[in-house]
């Protein structure tokens, strides 16, 4: 994360210069710490505006330097139990991953240690105690022993959040946990201590050891699983920002130097040798070869370079050497640009508010309320017993209301809906990507490796010999196409390497620039490559291969000629093929109302031929990174809510910009990075498959809300009393347990049902 980048602003209303900086945010736990975050950042004098990003563990502050300072902002947030990382960027990115990686562990510790001596004590309260003949009393005891690290060493984190939070008049999950487990725990420890007190009014001393215990080791569960799928938020960065080699070999005064790349100047002299990445923005001052620049384009030939052409920082060198003038360094390259980007889209703020801690910002001091008001009518109203039944009372509120069933909700739904997508070959980020997928309205594809292999491969023969004659010129075609450095020869000796076509001593072989090869075998010469070299030579095309051709060139595919002196003795035609799911994938997209558009940096003709193969109608070519990403916006701009859907770095501005990111497994690591599902097929009917598993999920988790919250609707005015004037009854602070037990046990079932949904 960029610690110190900074933007001049404006205040429209008293017309001051405000600095933009983007800060590390380290102990973040669930997205209301996000939002305590940016409420108190809002706070802060000299503050005009702040975001906090839970996701991406970073904020932005829009501030007066001359009223407030980093310092001051650092000093806010730690007053709620959280931290603000001010140093300069390199510390603060070391800072942040030294912290995540920290948390992770401690986590990992206490859900182990939590989980272990949760399931002793409910074994010992729920069995031992009730299917056992032993001493209550000691069996307490050893509960209470056993549940105390659980409750104040392993969930500690709770009490102290919720005591920060408390300090500034908020409430969040931790609040919630904190008080639940820690009313039930003091209640069951007084039992313990001194049961007398209710025996002698004629009351059995129950005790609530298990459900401290065991909600505590669920939450922490559910904290690491997702500070685990948190973990590598920020490798899509550090890796773009590694596709920029460390030294750059110039020209000085003729001879080469070795410099760092930081230090290049606009109109130095540069070298590229062979297999080396390009360091900057440039034009070709001499020399050629062939240059991958899929990380820009998306498209899997590579681009032959010749003097004037312009090449850029990021991309691979193939074959050939050659020299070129340093135009763009720094900041202003293209990849510099695709850095910023990324970094820019996921800084952004997330436009989902976990519905859970909505619910416990309202639930905690309604709870809280119905439990002092228990204790107050009963005090007021009680008779005789009124304290001891009063305090009972209030007790079971809080007891029927510890959120365990709450806690549960959405953890075991996107557990299991985890798990479910990878069976079905879908890797899920984290939970807020598996509720975003069905609310897409937009898909947009990239063509080259999504909706197509993502490699030239050999679709077409065209022989103009006998079947007994093609092996011999087989294997000179293959002895000629192995020796050349064009990137379709490639799929040439592929195709006929498959075949198991023997290779010949050829007697000479020579390049054609822009031409394609020409080679001897045995005082014959034969020729590779496009129209060009026919039409030079003066042959004639026959009828039928000319129809072929034409067919194919309507198709949007490459036409290569294999010639001798006199005859054309083959034409094959090279394209990237079309996935054979692909036109299913469309269909089922626009069969569930969602829109589909595909993108592609390849040109018009080629990318009508590919849209009109699978059934889209939304296309647009010819597009760079940032016109890929600005396209997303202006779809979002409109309303929709759009995933993208790529396998390359050139994707991965337009991934990090969309509401979904959605990669190919097999493409490159960048959009992987960047993506919140990874698709590990290249399958992709995967994609429809993950939007329904989303709107399954989310009906499960809301299904078990209702679930989490029937049971204290119904119990909570039954534990405070109501029912007592009229048939006597009060609910026993055991049942009120065993309610709170089976909402959990629904919540759990109702999640395992996801397992059986066919997607």
């Amino acid at each position: 994360m960029e610690a110190t980048k900074t933007a001049q602003v404006r205040d429209k209303n008293a017309g001051a210069k405000t600095i933009k900086k983007t800060f590390p945010v380290l102990e973040m736990s669930c997205a209301a710490c996000a939002v305590s975050v940016e409420s108190m950042l809002k706070e802060t004098a000299g503050v005009q505006d702040a975001g906090v990003n839970y996701a991406n563990q970073s904020a932005w502050v829009v501030y007066d330097p001359a009223v407030t300072k980093p310092e001051l902002l650092r000093q806010t947030v730690q007053s709620i139990g959280y931290d603000l990382v001010i140093e300069d960027e390199e510390e603060a990115r070391r800072q942040q991953e030294a912290s995540q990686q920290r948390r992770y562990e401690t986590l990992k510790r206490q859900t182990i240690g939590a989980s272990i001596l949760a399931g002793i004590v409910m074994l010992l309260g729920m069995v031992v105690m009730e299917l056992f003949s032993v001493n209550h009393t000691a069996l307490n005891w050893v509960m209470l022993a056993l549940s105390a690290p659980v409750v104040f060493g392993f969930g500690r984190q709770f009490f102290v959040n919720a005591y920060k939070q408390g300090r500034h008049g908020r409430a969040n999950m931790d609040t919630l946990v904190a008080l639940s487990t820690g009313i039930a725990f003091i209640f069951s420890t007084f039992n313990t201590i001194y049961p007398e007190y209710w025996t002698r009014q004629g009351l059995e001393a129950h005790v609530y050891f298990e459900a401290s215990a065991v909600v505590i080791a669920f939450i922490l569960l559910g904290k690491f699983l997702e500070e685990r799928a948190k973990s590598n938020t920020g490798s899509a960065i550090k890796k773009l920002m590694g596709l920029q080699p460390k030294l750059v070999r110039v020209l000085v005064d003729g001879q080469e130097q070795d410099i760092p790349t930081a230090a290049v100047s606009i109109g130095q002299t540069i070298v590229v040798r062979p297999g080396e990445r390009i360091p900057v923005d440039g034009r070709v001052l001499n020399g050629q070869s062939f240059v991958d620049e899929s990380m820009i384009s998306g498209e899997p030939v590579a681009v032959g370079k010749q003097t004037g052409d312009r090449v850029f920082a990021g991309t691979v060198n193939q074959k050939g050497s050659f020299q070129f003038t340093a135009e763009q360094v720094g900041s202003q390259t293209v990849l510099a640009q695709i850095i910023r980007r990324v970094q820019e889209a996921q800084g952004s703020k997330a436009p989902i508010q976990k519905l859970v801690d909505r619910i416990a910002g309202v639930f905690v001091p309604v709870v809280l309320g119905i439990a002092v008001l228990t204790m107050v009518v009963w005090l007021v109203a009680g008779g005789e017993n009124a304290f001891s039944q009063g305090l009972l009372a209030a007790v079971t509120v809080l007891v029927i209301a510890c959120p365990c069933a709450l806690g549960l909700a959405t953890p075991t739904a996107i557990m299991v809906g985890v798990g479910k997508g990878a069976e079905n070959n879908i890797l899920i980020k984290d939970a807020e990507s598996l509720e975003r997928g069905r609310q897409v309205t937009v898909v947009v594809l990239d063509k080259t490796g999504t909706i197509t292999e993502g490699k030239p491969d050999v679709t077409d023969w065209f022989w103009t010999l006998e079947p007994a004659q093609q092996n011999l010129y087989k294997s000179i075609l293959l002895s000629m196409e192995a020796q050349s450095e064009h990137p379709l020869a490639e799929a040439v000796v592929r195709s006929l390497s498959a075949q198991a076509i023997e290779r010949v001593s050829l007697n000479s072989f020579d390049s054609l620039t822009g031409r394609g090869i020409t080679a001897l075998y045995k005082g014959d010469q034969f020729w590779v490559g496009n129209r060009t070299v026919i039409d030079q030579r003066g042959i004639s095309v026959p009828d039928v291969v000319d129809q072929q051709v034409q067919q194919w060139q309507s198709d949007a595919k490459t036409v290569i000629y294999f010639v001798n002196e006199t005859h054309v003795l083959a034409a094959l035609a090279i394209a990237d093929r079309v996935k054979e799911t692909s036109r299913q994938a469309v269909a089922a997209l626009l069969k569930q109302g969602i829109a589909v558009h595909m993108l592609t940096g390849d040109n018009a003709h080629t990318a009508q031929a590919i849209a009109r193969q699978v059934g889209i109608t939304d296309v647009k070519s010819d597009v760079m990174p940032t016109d890929k990403a600005e396209f997303i916006k202006q779809l979002q701009a409109s309303g929709q809510i759009v995933a993208m859907v790529g396998d390359g770095i050139n994707d991965a501005q337009a991934l990090a910009q969309a509401d979904l990111s959605i990669a190919m497994g097999r493409g490159s690591d960048i959009a992987i990075d960047v993506a919140q599902l990874t698709l590990i097929t290249s399958d992709l009917t995967a994609v429809p498959r993950a939007f329904e598993l989303s709107r399954r999920t989310v009906q499960t988790i809301r299904q078990n809300l209702f679930w989490a919250f029937i049971y204290n609707l119904i119990g909570i005015p039954i534990a405070a009393g109501v029912l007592y004037p009229a048939f006597g009854f009060m609910l026993n602070p055991m049942i009120a347990g065993a309610a709170m037990a089976l909402s959990s046990v629904s919540v759990v079932t109702n999640s395992l049902r996801l397992r059986s949904v066919k997607l």
